[in-house]
């Protein structure tokens, strides 16, 4: 028999933890001191960057809302007495206007477009009545400006400006004769007898309102949501239409960090966010709730069975019916970009932790235009201002099949980096904008000798693609031409010129920028050789400063080239590194070349980046539990104060941060090939020392990795000589190598010799 005290001792029944999401939280830590107070610096410094919208424009959304719904209402009315209905039908004719997107999710800021969607009878159709007639009315009303039709597009779309605020409005015509105004869009009966298009249409106010559902914190996920959406837009990947993430994208990534860590607050999911998804093996998909397969027969993302959902790299999948791969635009190269970004705001976060960095430092522009040497430039011209915002639209949405299709006319060899930011040469008379892409040569991959980059046809068939515009007029033209980094016009630089290029860091480097211990920053090849197209070759002097100082760049000749510096770029002060950048052949630097790189940590250029993804981009089972498992041991090290706790796809990761910028593989490269005699290193036109260049694309559509034998580069039709780095510059250093090493020898002989006559 128990006593009553014993009743009293035992303790309560503990409450089970909530679980948000398809699997258990990583950690139900809640914010210490420093978190609470990090994340007041943090709203504060949302707040200074201008993310909030003031009381009056918020209230001008409201009344522009307003007016738009009394429009499409009228417009259904309109229809409806047109078609014959009787006068009751008329009177009950309705149009429900819902928004979705960063409106509704509450994390819109001044001066971006409120996503919109007009839900109509079954009787009033898309194609004729919402693009025709409808868009006929908005084009007669003065309030409206920037009218664009989109039919084309995935999810069909009207843009306009209303009285000053950006509208984006879908339409979707349900199985109901009236719609009523109370009409619940998250029940899954408004989807019955719709087609695709409508599907996607409901779709984006469907997972906008399952997502508030689904996160723990509403005021800490949209705190988090607009912080992260703010870093997006300023290191460039922000960009649904380009091949990276848009809004929706975001929203449902940082949903998941919020699940996973369900007491954080906003600055420890900052930090949790970049720690989760630098760890994360792609292509597991991302889910807030189990996939729903419903009766009513729409597909849903399931790589099991559709063979189409096995391509997607970047799988985020929406939590309503049906659930769609929302980053299905994703491919290699974006891809690639993302995690280079993940790895430089992780890094920041962790040096935050130190206090050895602020959130200012975490926000710092992306320099797109100092990290490659080779661009594509898409010129976008129109005879007027309205025809150049439809034919815009257009040639922006298809930028995302040249970068697939370069990949895939190069196998994934020559990477491409879509830049999600137009450019107006205002100098032009005819109205005109520029998008950019950055080129190089994929990491770790082996050159063959005279193997070149041709992708003229590529680009003709994007062309022929671009050109089927159903809204085509006279003056709608596109130019694609290939420039180098010197070539930019000024027009792109916010100054309306190239200011002097400070030395570039790569993203891992930036992100060390603000921690620096010992005082020493890796710099790329192109900030202290630079090649001018002269009758004689004009070469820098490259001076070496003291290991506390960054080393200075002189714009006069170069005499030399310091071992020093060579060391000090490859981020070693050993003597083997040092010796292995001036011995080791074109294959061996490509396949087995080991030295140290940014964070002195030995690396394999090709058993790194292939051995360790094969596996991983095959497995397709729809299961998020491996990321997890190693999101979860990320996490218990950093919080036992571990290291060397990174996965496969971490290394990769890694090795791509570091190594980002190719001249440093270039260096590496031609100071090799330098060994030898005078006259090997003079007559050898260039195959040996520039041929594994992956910097160096030398003509406009032909981009030759080796950058030699006397190429053209085709530009505009024009033919123009290109730039071949002669290798006689570097006879005295090689003379003087010699000359070390003969007396080192000669030293050691003597001594030896000395030493016997001493015995």
């Amino acid at each position: 028999m128990v006593s009553s005290e014993g009743l009293s001792a035992s303790p309560p029944p503990q409450q089970p933890q909530k679980q948000d999401g398809v699997t258990k939280p990583i950690s139900f830590a809640g914010p210490t001191e420093t978190d609470i107070q990090r994340s007041l610096e943090l709203e504060k410094f949302l707040v200074n960057a201008g993310l909030y919208e003031s009381k009056e424009e918020a209230a001008k959304r409201e009344e522009v809302l307003v007016r738009i719904k009394q429009i499409v209402k009228d417009w259904v009315k309109q229809l409806t007495r047109l078609r014959g209905y009787t006068d009751q039908m008329v009177e009950d004719a309705n149009a429900v206007l819902f928004t979705f997107g960063s409106y509704r999710l509450g994390v819109h800021g001044p001066g971006v477009d409120i996503d919109t969607l007009c839900v109509g009878p079954s009787y009033v159709n898309r194609e004729e009545d919402f693009f025709f007639i409808l868009h006929n009315i908005l084009a007669d009303m003065e309030e409206v400006t920037e009218l664009q039709p989109v039919p084309d597009a995935h999810v069909p779309v009207m843009k306009f400006k209303f009285d000053g605020i950006s509208i984006d409005l879908l339409y979707a015509s349900i199985s109901l004769l009236v719609v009523p105004e109370d009409l619940d869009i998250s029940h899954v009966s408004v989807l019955y007898n719709v087609d695709e298009p409508t599907v996607r249409s409901l779709n984006g106010c469907r997972v906008a309102d399952q997502i508030l559902k689904l996160v723990p914190n509403v005021e800490h996920f949209r705190t988090t949501l607009r912080c992260l959406k703010f870093w997006a837009k300023r290191r460039g990947v922000y960009s649904n239409v380009t091949g990276f993430l848009g809004g929706v994208n975001w929203a449902l990534l940082v949903a998941r960090v919020c699940q996973l860590y369900p007491n954080a607050n906003p600055s420890m999911l900052v930090s949790r966010f970049f720690r989760v998804y630098t760890q994360w093996r792609w292509p597991n998909p991302v889910m807030l709730c189990a996939i729903d397969v419903d009766e009513l027969g729409f597909s849903v993302w399931d790589p099991r069975k559709n063979p189409r959902d096995r391509t997607h790299h970047m799988p985020i999948i929406t939590p309503a019916y049906p659930c769609m791969n929302s980053s299905y635009n994703v491919s290699i190269s974006t891809l690639r970009v993302m995690m280079e970004q993940f790895q430089f705001g992780n890094k920041i976060c962790e040096e935050m932790e130190l206090n050895k960095a602020r959130w200012s430092v975490l926000f710092e522009p992306y320099l797109f235009f100092e990290c490659y040497k080779n661009y594509l430039q898409v010129d976008i011209v129109a005879a007027d201002v309205d025809d150049l915002r439809a034919w815009k639209g257009w040639v922006e949405s298809r930028l995302r099949q040249l970068t697939l299709m370069i990949e895939r006319d190069t196998e994934g060899k020559l990477q491409c980096h879509p830049y999600p930011h137009e450019y107006v040469d205002t100098s032009k008379q005819c109205s005109h904008c520029a998008f950019f892409m950055g080129l190089q040569r994929k990491q770790g991959e082996r050159i063959q000798e005279g193997q070149q980059f041709d992708i003229r046809g590529t680009v003709d068939e994007f062309r022929h693609s671009v050109n089927v515009y159903t809204f085509w007029k006279p003056g709608m033209k596109i130019y694609v031409s290939h420039v180098r980094r010197k070539q930019i016009p000024s027009y792109v630089f916010p100054d309306g010129y190239k200011r002097t290029r400070s030395p570039r860091l790569t993203s891992q480097q930036q992100a060390e920028k603000s921690s620096r211990e010992d005082g020493e920053v890796c710099r790329s090849g192109s900030g202290e050789r630079r090649l001018k197209r002269r009758k004689d070759l004009e070469v820098v002097n490259v001076k070496q400063d003291s290991p506390e100082k960054r080393q200075s760049i002189s714009p006069l000749r170069q005499d030399s080239v310091s071992p020093e510096m060579v060391s000090h770029r490859f981020g070693s002060t050993s003597k083997e590194c040092f010796m292995s950048g001036f011995i080791r052949t074109k294959e061996s630097a490509e396949v087995n070349g080991e030295c140290q790189v940014g964070t002195g940590k030995p690396v394999n250029f090709e058993n790194a980046v292939s051995g360790s993804t094969r596996s991983e981009w095959q497995r397709m089972d729809c299961d998020e539990e491996a990321s997890l498992e190693l999101v979860k041991s990320e996490f218990s090290c950093a919080e036992n104060g571990e290291t060397g706790c990174l996965s496969n796809s971490s290394v990769v990761t890694n090795l791509t941060g570091e190594i980002s910028s190719c001249e440093v593989v270039r260096l590496e490269l031609v100071v090799g090939s330098s060994e030898g005699t005078p006259g090997s290193v003079a007559g050898s036109n260039n195959q040996g020392s520039l041929q594994s260049d992956s910097c160096e694309a030398n003509s406009e559509l032909v981009l030759d990795n080796g950058c030699d034998n006397g190429s053209r580069v085709y530009q505009d039709g024009l033919q123009e000589e290109l730039e071949v780095l002669d290798l006689s510059s570097l006879f005295p250093f090689c003379v003087f190598q010699f000359t070390f090493y003969l007396f080192f020898f000669l030293k050691q002989f003597l001594n030896q010799d000395c030493g016997q006559d001493k015995l």
